[in-house]
Parts: structure tokens; C-alpha cells; sequence
């Protein structure tokens, strides 16, 4: 890998300084006027504004209106060091790409800034205007073109100018040189005049102290301060609760993705089955669709074969997959508009279930099913969760494995049946895999499905090795089947139905993707 440094001696160097001691970089005046010179001028024209523009303005007028006569400040987020000075893969703020609709990998360190104006004067008819404040792309008779490993295009290629953030977002744009000056003026207390800022806290550790000390400065009161902000973080949340049509345009990309990587590990298998590190296997047949396809992995995945499918987040991947037993496959392809899936299907790995295998899976797909059947409009968010698990209740009655009566286990005292299955059913999906997750429990628990809203189902039963009160047969056993589900106005739709569902459907498809 390449490197960027200049050579600085002396016991009383810096320690900041010191990751600079890996390389020479020249530095004479000979050597920079050179460097400057003779570069073609840039001739490309401005690109016409993105689809999600005039979407993403919207979401940002329905925060405005959450809050008229009030600056909002929303940081993208800073890079976020991996080892020593070499950084992760830059993934901004699901709030702030929301509101922007910027996905990908740009911009580390930008902020979102709403200015509150006259009511209804501002973007959109609504009470503020925005403008994106991010460091644009240094020319290249700049030393950053060529010295700095993090932001210098030499290292990593072309970042947008000013001007092309603005033609694509259809939103104003500015140095982050001025971001000081648009977030403290006239802050204070709103008693005495001032202006009250929101923050989107512990995003940007900067942003934090700039807004942090304006407080202190003007006299605010920081703990007062810290629950408005919270506030804004929790409206942030709950106006992704409902999508809109681009964001289901682009859930549906990283569904197609997602089935298409659950393909490229049907045809894995044979060679996972060889491997000492089989889930690994698996686990990279997936990644690459991920990267071919998206952006990235939605979230890391699970590659869990035999007793491994029985812990929830499995993520180690280091265990073998052996003829005869389940693969659980929990994996999400995210897109680049930072839009993920989240699918799971629990496969038999030489591809025909056993009878037990089959029983198992048979009723995790009946509660789903259940679940499916109450996914409308109007039922509440916990109504999925109570749907699944009265199913997967009545399984293990049947097959005698609760301690106490039906009844009694479904009551809220009793509750034994969820031994082998303590996790929820659902959680709604969208940028992060668990979106809207600071939203308010009267929205999100006990909220009413409304049309736009997307979300998981995944039931799932997990017999453990080590679990005593399950007979023999069933030990070593897990199975989740989770699939995508957008609410509309008369029921829902399956995102992810391209991927089979039953017992018989699934070792036909595994047959057929193994064959050709």
C-alpha cells in the first residue's frame, strides 16, 4: 500500500506527527511548482440534479416544520480510523443522508445546516433554508491534491466541487470554512433573543464542541439543551417510519441484490462443504454480490451452520458447514443510496431438509405466515410480533415441549415459549437495517401500519446443543425465515418473495441453482 509522509527527526518529535516517519515525500519549491503545473483544465459540465432531490427537500421541509424559528444542525459524520491512519470506508449519518439523499462515500465531515426564516418563505414553502456545508476538492496546484492521504485526489480520486453538490441536490452549498460562523451567530437564549440550536449529537465530535461552546458562551443551559436535541433525533427517526416512492424504489434494488447473493451461496456450498472454514465461504459468496452489485453489506452477515444457527448474531463465520445440517443466512445487500435489506432463509445444506429439519421450518414459516396475514393497514406494529409467536406456541405445545399449559404460556406471566424464541419479529428497514430505531414506542411498538411503512418478519426457533428440555432430535437446530414487507393500502406486498419460502420450494431451488 502506498504511503504519505515527510521524514522529521529529533527525540522530541510529536506523536502525532511520528506516522509520518514511513516514507519521504519531496518537498522542495522545485518539486511543488512542478507538481502545480500542467494539468488539464477541468471541461466537465454540470450534472443534472439527481432523482432524489426533489425527495430528499421534502423530508427536510417535514422537519422544518417540526421545528419553526429554530437552526438545525446535521452532521454527515467524521471518518472513523480502522488501524493506526488508515480509516473505514466513509458511511455517512442515516439522518443526514436522508435529508440530503447523498449515499455512497462522500462527504466525511459535512453538515447539514437549516436556517430558520419567515414562516412558509423558506425551501419548499416551508420555515428554514438549508445549506450543505462540506471541504470541496482542492485544486490540483494545492499541496492536499497530492500530501494528504485522506482528502488529496492523488490518493483517492475525484471529490465533488461546490458547484456539483448543488446542480445534483438542488441545494445550496458552501466551504466548511463557514460552518462556525452559520452555526454560533446570534445563538443564545431564546429569552433574550438568541437563537436556539438543535444539534444531531455524538455524530461529530467537532460539531458537538462548536455547538457546545457556543452554549456556554451565550449562557444556555447545556442539560436543557441536550434533551431538545434529543428531540431532533428521535423527529429524525420517526419521519423515515414511512417511505417514500424513491426510497421503495431503492429497498427493491437491495432486495434483487440480496436474492441474488442468496444464489452465489446455494452455488458456494459444495466448496464450503470442503473447506475448514466453510461459513467463510459462504460468508465471501455473499460479500462479493454485495460489493458487485451495492455498496457494501447492509450489516455484517450471519453464515451459521449447525448449532451455530442457534445464536441470534452469529458473525464469527469460522465454523465448518456439514452435509446434513441447516445453513442459516442472514444477509442484506446495501445499496448505494445506503438503502439495505435484510433476508434470511435457513437452507439444508445438501439441499433436502430431515423430517425434524422439516417439522422445525415447517412452523417458523407457519408464524410468518401469520404475521403476513395481520400486515396491513391499521393493524399495530406489535400485532406481527403477537401473530408469530401464538403459532410458533402452539407448535411446541403440540409437540409437548412447554412446561406449563397453552394458556398459562401465553399469558404475560407465563411466556415459556419464547426460550426458543426471545427475539422480536419484526423492525421496520430502510438506512439502517434497524431504522427508526429512536423513535417514540407510541410510533414504532404501538404504531398503526400505514401504507409506505417497510419492515421485517422473522420468526424463528432455536434448539441449542446444550438444551436439556428439548429431546435429542431436536438439538443443534435453528431456524429464521425473514423476509422485506412494504405495507400497502389494502394489505402488504413480500419484497423479497423471489426467494423461496417453503420447505419443497426452497430444495427445488436449491436443485435447479446447482445444477446450472
Amino acid at each position: 500500500m502506498s504511503t504519505d509522509a515527510t521524514t522529521t527527526t529529533g527525540s522530541d518529535q510529536p506523536l502525532e506527527e511520528r506516522v509520518n516517519n514511513r516514507s519521504q515525500r519531496p518537498n522542495s519549491e522545485a518539486f511543488k511548482a512542478f507538481m502545480a503545473s500542467s494539468w488539464a483544465p477541468d471541461t466537465a459540465e454540470l450534472p443534472e440534479q439527481d432523482e432524489v432531490a426533489p425527495y430528499a427537500a421534502k423530508r427536510r421541509a417535514a422537519i422544518s416544520a417540526r421545528f419553526p424559528g429554530e437552526r438545525l444542525v446535521i452532521p454527515a459524520g467524521p471518518h472513523k480510523v480502522r488501524s493506526n491512519d488508515t480509516d473505514y470506508r466513509f458511511r455517512p449519518h442515516s439522518g443526514f443522508a436522508h435529508l440530503t439523499g447523498l449515499g455512497l462515500d462522500h462527504e466525511p465531515d459535512a453538515v447539514l445546516v437549516m436556517q430558520p426564516t419567515a414562516e412558509g418563505s423558506g425551501d419548499e414553502g416551508s420555515n428554514h433554508v438549508s445549506t450543505l456545508f462540506f471541504a470541496p476538492m482542492a485544486g490540483r496546484d494545492s499541496e492536499e491534491f497530492y500530501s494528504s492521504a485522506r482528502t488529496g485526489e492523488f490518493w483517492i480520486g475525484p471529490r465533488p466541487t461546490l458547484a456539483l453538490l448543488q446542480a445534483r441536490l438542488g441545494l445550496p452549498t458552501a466551504d466548511l470554512t463557514g460552518l462556525e460562523f452559520a452555526i454560533t451567530t446570534d445563538a443564545g437564549v431564546v429569552e433574550f433573543g438568541g437563537m436556539r440550536i438543535r444539534l444531531l449529537r455524538d455524530v461529530d465530535l467537532n460539531c458537538d464542541a462548536l455547538v457546545d461552546t457556543s452554549r456556554i458562551n451565550t449562557g444556555v443551559d447545556l442539560e436543557a439543551s441536550d434533551a431538545l436535541d434529543g428531540e431532533l433525533t428521535e423527529a429524525l427517526s420517526e419521519i423515515r417510519l414511512v417511505k417514500d416512492a424513491w426510497e421503495i424504489g431503492e429497498m427493491k434494488k437491495s432486495v434483487a441484490a440480496t436474492v441474488n447473493g442468496f444464489h452465489d451461496v446455494v452455488k458456494s456450498l459444495d466448496r464450503a462443504m470442503a473447506h475448514t472454514r466453510g461459513e467463510r465461504v459462504v460468508e465471501g459468496a455473499f460479500f462479493a454480490r454485495a460489493r458487485e452489485e451495492g455498496n457494501d453489506l447492509g450489516y455484517d452477515t450471519i453464515a451459521a451452520s449447525g448449532n451455530n444457527a442457534t445464536v441470534l448474531h452469529w458473525i464469527n463465520n469460522n465454523g465448518t458447514v456439514n452435509d446434513g445440517d441447516l445453513l442459516l443466512l442472514d444477509a442484506g445487500v446495501e445499496a448505494e443510496s445506503l438503502y439495505t435489506a435484510d433476508v434470511t432463509r435457513t437452507l439444508p445444506v445438501n439441499g433436502a431438509y430431515t423430517e425434524v429439519q422439516r417439522k422445525i421450518y415447517q412452523a417458523v414459516l407457519d408464524a410468518a405466515d401469520a404475521a403476513f396475514a395481520v400486515a396491513k393497514p391499521g393493524s399495530k406494529f406489535r400485532d406481527l410480533h403477537t401473530a408469530a409467536v401464538t403459532v410458533l406456541a402452539q407448535n411446541l405445545d403440540a409437540w409437548g415441549l412447554l412446561p406449563v399449559s397453552l394458556e398459562e404460556a401465553l399469558s404475560p406471566e407465563g411466556q415459556q415459549h419464547r426460550r426458543w424464541m426471545p427475539h422480536g419479529t419484526s423492525h421496520h428497514l430502510g438506512l439502517d437495517v434497524h431504522d427508526c430505531a429512536q423513535a417514540k414506542a407510541e410510533l414504532y411498538l404501538d404504531g398503526i401500519l400505514e401504507e409506505g411503512m417497510v419492515f421485517t418478519i422473522e420468526p424463528g426457533l432455536y434448539f441449542k446443543n446444550e438444551d436439556l428440555a428439548v429431546p435429542e432430535e431436536y438439538r443443534g437446530i435453528g431456524v429464521r425465515i425473514e423476509d422485506d414487507v412494504l405495507v400497502t393500502a389494502d394489505g402488504c406486498v413480500n419484497l423479497s418473495a423471489a426467494l423461496p419460502r417453503t420447505p419443497a420450494d426452497v430444495e427445488a431451488w436449491m436443485a435447479q441453482v446447482r445444477k446450472g
